[in-house]
């Protein structure tokens, strides 16, 4: 009996031994289960519960309307701006790293989700395009089509900013060409009975460089292309038997903005900070020059514009009520609620609606419904006077 009561008493000390294991045990694993739940929620699933509340703006075509005809088609675009990717100098791998994984789920998710047509990137894609040597930028451009890759049904262009080619005073010909190299170097296209100018910002210095006096040659060009495409019925004998182009106004895409004085009456999360609205604009730097501007306009006479380069975004109504919408950065680097523009499109209505995807936040706002008119303004090469632009302090409505 004795010895049968020292290994019962051995065998209970052994279980009590245990017994703290096994709590241990367990409650290490409910944590290494609530650690992987949220990382599982936070670097994965909150991009699908974000974006999934998005939803395309619905334009009504003549069809809808109830009239006769071949329904117009409908176009669905979405704008970056700003993507920033780091380079071999000013990034850190660790930042790098966590950047660039935000960015391609947050991408990947939309595009899956969204399913737009094409997809835009108004400038700095690259933050160290303007001083990269020929492996760094190989590397670079490998990384962004990893981040950025999408189905061959899905066009992606992009226009040169400032970090991808440098300012006016740093881009040259290599630079330009290498850029074009990676991206569609198009500036006139049309897609669905639409045209898109995409224009190089920082060539529009108006010193009579070389690269800037061939950008506003091919401006002129593209500005005749288009007042050529009004006239079908009766042609005139300058415009040739070319390929025509449908006969639509514009949408105008660019990395620096038409020319404002600051920020002060941008609203909403994703625009400016209080502490820089107020900032002045320098012309040439932080926006286009107002000679510039007024070329554009008047050359092209857009019906809607885009641009990047300020990081925030901004809806401005330039001239005759043409419409610039400033996307915000798309990378966390430089804003906490990196967003992007969803546009539905025909030849005659546009319909914009911003959905400020604040992922850290899961903040979502409308801040546009806008369609453009329906008269079609004409072109002309003849620069008119200086019309200041203004900022619009609420929503536009409906027109």
């Amino acid at each position: 009996m004795a010895a049968g009561d020292m290994a019962s008493t051995r065998l209970g000390a052994r279980r009590q031994h245990l017994r703290p294991l096994k709590r241990r045990g367990l409650v290490l694993l409910r944590l290494t289960a609530i650690i992987f739940a949220l990382l599982l929620f936070c670097e994965f699933l909150i991009y699908y519960l974000v974006i999934f509340r998005c939803s395309w703006p619905a334009v009504k075509t003549s069809a809808d309307a109830g009239g006769l005809g071949t329904p117009e088609p409908v176009l669905r675009v979405m704008f970056l701006a700003d993507t920033h990717l780091l380079g071999t100098v000013r990034g850190h791998w660790l930042d790098k790293l966590r950047r660039e994984w935000q960015m391609e789920r947050a991408f990947q998710t939309a595009l899956w989700l969204l399913q737009p047509g094409v997809v835009f990137i108004l400038g700095d894609v690259f933050d160290e395009g303007k001083w990269s040597s020929s492996q760094a930028w190989a590397d670079d451009v490998g990384r962004f089509w990893k981040i950025f890759r999408h189905p061959p049904h899905v066009q992606l262009r992009a226009v040169a900013g400032n970090h991808d080619i440098g300012f006016h005073y740093q881009m040259n010909t290599y630079k330009i060409k290498r850029f074009e190299k990676v991206f569609n170097p198009e500036r006139l296209f049309s897609w669905k009975g639409i045209n898109f100018v995409m224009v190089n910002s920082v060539a529009l210095e108006g010193d009579g460089c070389d690269i800037c006096s061939g950008a506003e040659a091919e401006l002129l060009e593209i500005s005749h292309r288009l007042n050529c495409s009004r006239e079908q019925e009766h042609r005139p004998q300058e415009c040739g038997d070319g390929q025509q182009l449908p006969a639509s106004a514009p949408i105008l895409l660019q990395h620096f903005p038409l020319y404002r004085r600051n920020d002060a009456n941008c609203s909403g999360d994703d625009a400016a900070p209080p502490d820089e609205k107020y900032t002045p604009f320098k012309e040439r730097y932080d926006a286009l020059s107002q000679e510039a501007s007024r070329k554009l306009l008047w050359w092209l006479r857009p019906r809607l514009v885009l641009s990047g380069h300020t990081h925030s975004a901004c809806e401005v109504l330039h001239g005759a009520g043409v419409l610039e919408v400033s996307v915000p950065s798309f990378s966390w680097r430089n804003r906490n609620n990196p967003s992007f523009i969803m546009v539905t499109l025909t030849s005659t209505v546009v319909c914009v609606w911003c959905r400020v995807n604040s992922f850290s936040s899961s903040q979502m706002k409308r801040l546009t419904n806008w369609f453009a008119r329906r008269d079609l303004p004409g072109f002309s090469t003849e620069i008119p006077t200086s019309q200041e632009p203004h900022s619009l302090p609420g929503r536009l409505v409906t027109r």
